[in-house]
């Protein structure tokens, strides 16, 4: 058996390949960015094929520069961003470009069901908020919009089983990504009849591939993917899985008592448990990779991308800058950010540029400016009020749980001193942060080394695999200031909610 394992991971705009020894070290890792298209208003589709091509290259680079042979990788297993569609064909051919997880063409079919109240009687079976580009919602949308299209499919994958199939020509899905898209009863682990028939699309029943778990083997290398890929032909590829349980794995999440938080394009805040929770304050319960355990997910798209806007938007400058010098924009936000105590900026930020977690229409802004305030208090703002966005979802995870011993937080956002320490004193708990950048394919690692035994089990695999960097104690004389932020930050919420509809 080979010393190393691949983890491949397609997330919404990069596709990554990364080799690790059985004791998690990193290798090497190779990445190739993917359009994203936007035909419409709304929309945001990708060229599979050219996924595929990328995701090839990354995989062939990532062998090139790791100076291994390519049969000393004993398995491989792949990850990617949940919920969107992947159409193929009866004979494995893209039907048309994917749809992304932040497409927004279906809308008026959730604001039915909503209206409706079918998420309200189908949640005790899916166990999970329903939104526009799950795939429900999008091949409803399919059917009535583009017939051909679905005369044409064969299967319904998702982002990592489509590229699993690229690599094995087997077709399946795997559960923790399947159970996050509300088309299947995720109690029972099966696709459930009653489900579809809810969202009015039964007849969509036999497009949807056989289950598979996260560490069963789906097929192998196949000889032309090894040409593509630089693979050896005949290696195993394990089932994978829903980047949020590839995140969850990679920080050693192995029992209830933890709590990992993603602070990346998505503000994920998350743990495991054997007894699902089914309430409308949970985003997501899905299942995880570890079998008899959910994973319970309170999320949305309000975390680090918000610095990234404000980043590209007025920091161009000093972002050529300080390429030219060497150094980092990131950097200079965080020497920013330091320069400012917390107690001397009381500008609020509200991180809703590309979603909400307190209603459909709510909208960022920025409350309390006045003429001699700097580049300074607003950054310090936006990484205050990104922490606000998980403490946001986190109190409601709290209802059905205790907080944590400690936090452990993967991400950009993990990447800063500065903002751990915010996180840290916000939440008043110990921050950890897992060693590595590629956690996600970290993950679908460890669970490839699991599907060829390599370990014996997901906690053996964790302990030889998952090391933390470093951890952040919390400043106990920060609690008073941050609570009366919080507490600004929730009534300026509650003040602007009655107009988030007349400025949509």
């Amino acid at each position: 058996m080979g010393d190393y394992l691949m983890g491949i991971d397609n997330g919404g705009t990069v596709s990554k390949a990364a080799i690790f020894t059985l004791e998690g070290k990193e290798v090497s890792v190779s990445s190739r960015k993917t359009e994203t298209l936007t035909p419409q208003p709304g929309w945001a589709e990708r060229d599979m094929e050219k996924v595929w091509q990328t995701t090839a290259e990354a995989i062939k680079e990532a062998i090139t520069n790791s100076g291994i042979d390519a049969g000393d990788i004993a398995a491989i297993a792949c990850t990617g961003h949940g919920n969107g569609i992947y159409l193929i064909d009866e004979r494995g051919e893209p039907v048309r470009g994917a749809i992304m997880s932040h497409d927004s063409r279906a809308r008026e079919y959730i604001d039915k069901w909503l209206s409706d109240g079918i998420d309200k009687t189908i949640r005790p079976k899916t166990m999970q908020s329903i939104w526009p580009a799950q795939p429900n919602a999008l091949l409803a949308w399919l059917r009535d919009n583009e017939s051909e299209s679905i005369r044409k499919t064969r299967w319904v994958l998702m982002a990592k089983d489509y590229i699993r199939f690229c690599l094995t020509g087997e077709v399946y899905a795997e559960l923790t990504d399947m159970s996050g898209t509300s088309l299947m009863n995720v109690g029972t682990g099966k696709y459930d009849p009653d489900v579809l028939d809810a969202f009015g699309i039964s007849e969509f029943q036999d497009l949807l591939p056989p289950l598979k778990l996260t560490a069963d083997i789906c097929g192998q290398v196949t000889r032309e993917a090894a040409e593509k890929t630089g693979l050896k032909e005949g290696t195993p590829i394990a089932g994978g899985m829903f980047d949020i349980d590839a995140c969850g794995l990679a920080s050693g999440i192995v029992n209830e008592s933890q709590l990992c938080m993603v602070a990346g394009t998505w503000g994920n805040n998350q743990y495991i448990s054997r007894k699902p929770v089914i309430d409308e304050d949970v985003f997501m319960t899905s299942c995880y990779s570890i079998p008899g355990y959910y994973l319970m997910l309170e999320g949305s798209a309000t975390s680090a991308s918000n610095l990234e806007w404000f980043i590209t938007q007025f920091f161009q400058a000093e972002r050529d800058l300080e390429k030219k010098k060497g150094g980092s924009v990131y950097d200079l936000c965080n020497e920013l950010v330091s320069s400012v105590k917390p107690e001397d900026s009381n500008i609020a930020f509200l991180p809703f540029l590309y979603g909400s977690n307190v209603g459909p229409d709510a909208k960022s802004c920025l409350v309390g400016m006045t003429g001699w305030h700097t580049k300074a208090h607003v950054l310090r703002a936006i990484y205050e009020g990104v922490v606000f966005g998980h403490m946001t979802h986190v109190e409601r995870i709290l209802k059905f749980r205790d907080m944590p011993e400690t936090i452990r937080l993967t991400g950009g956002a993990a990447q800063s001193e500065e903002w751990t320490q915010i996180f840290a004193d916000v939440f008043q708990t110990p921050v950890q942060i897992p060693d590595g950048t590629e956690l996600g394919a970290l993950g679908a690692a460890i669970a490839a080394g699991v599907a060829v035994e390599c370990y014996p089990s997901y906690e053996d695999a964790i302990k030889a695999m998952v090391r933390f960097s470093r951890i952040q104690e919390p400043d106990r004389g920060k609690k008073e200031v941050y609570q009366a932020k919080y507490g600004r930050y929730k009534a300026i919420l509650a003040v602007l909610e009655p107009i988030w509809k007349a400025i949509s």
